[in-house]
C-alpha cells in the first residue's frame, strides 16, 4: 500500500509555481475566456434549468483558460454539463467548465493558470455555443463574478 501512494503523489512537485492559496486569489482569477456573460449566477441556461454558475458567450473552438493552478479531477461527459472539467485547487476549492467541444487535459494533469484546458462548445443540450463556468467551495457553489479580474 505505500508503495502505491508513493506513486500516486510521485508527480506532486516538491514546490509549486503560482502555489498561493486559491482563498488569496480573490478579484484576481485569470478569465476563463474572453466573452460577455450571458447568463449570470443563479440564472436559468436555454433549457430553463437553474445554474449554479455563469454562461460566458463564446464560439465554438474558443480556447478556455484554467483560472488558477489546480489539478484535473474529472474530464469527461456529464449529463446537463456536457463534455466537463473540473479542476481542484486545493483548501476545497473546484473550478468547473462546461459545454465544451474537446477537452485538452486529462485526469490527474496539473494545470497552470491560463492554461488551455479545453475548447467551447455547445455539449450538454444548449442551442448556442458558450462556456458553462462554475466555483465551488466544499461541494457548494460560489459567485465568480467577485473572483474573475
Amino acid at each position: 500500500m505505500l508503495e502505491r501512494l508513493r506513486d500516486l503523489f510521485a508527480d506532486i512537485p516538491k514546490t509549486l509555481d503560482g502555489s498561493e492559496p486559491f482563498a488569496r486569489l480573490r478579484g484576481r482569477l485569470v478569465r476563463p475566456l474572453p466573452g460577455k456573460v450571458r447568463t449570470a449566477f443563479g440564472g436559468t441556461d436555454e433549457s430553463g434549468r437553474s445554474i449554479s454558475g455563469v454562461l460566458i458567450a463564446a464560439e465554438s473552438g474558443t480556447p478556455v483558460k484554467a483560472v488558477a493552478r489546480g489539478r484535473v479531477a474529472f474530464a469527461d461527459w456529464l449529463k446537463g454539463y456536457g463534455m466537463l472539467m473540473i479542476l481542484d485547487h486545493g483548501d476545497g476549492y473546484m473550478s468547473l467548465y462546461g459545454y465544451n467541444e474537446s477537452l485538452r487535459k486529462d485526469v490527474g494533469d496539473w494545470v497552470s493558470a491560463g492554461e488551455v484546458i479545453a475548447s467551447s462548445g455547445a455539449s450538454g443540450g444548449q442551442k448556442s455555443a458558450a462556456l458553462y463556468f462554475e466555483l465551488r467551495l466544499n461541494g457548494k457553489p460560489i459567485n465568480p463574478k467577485p473572483w474573475l479580474r
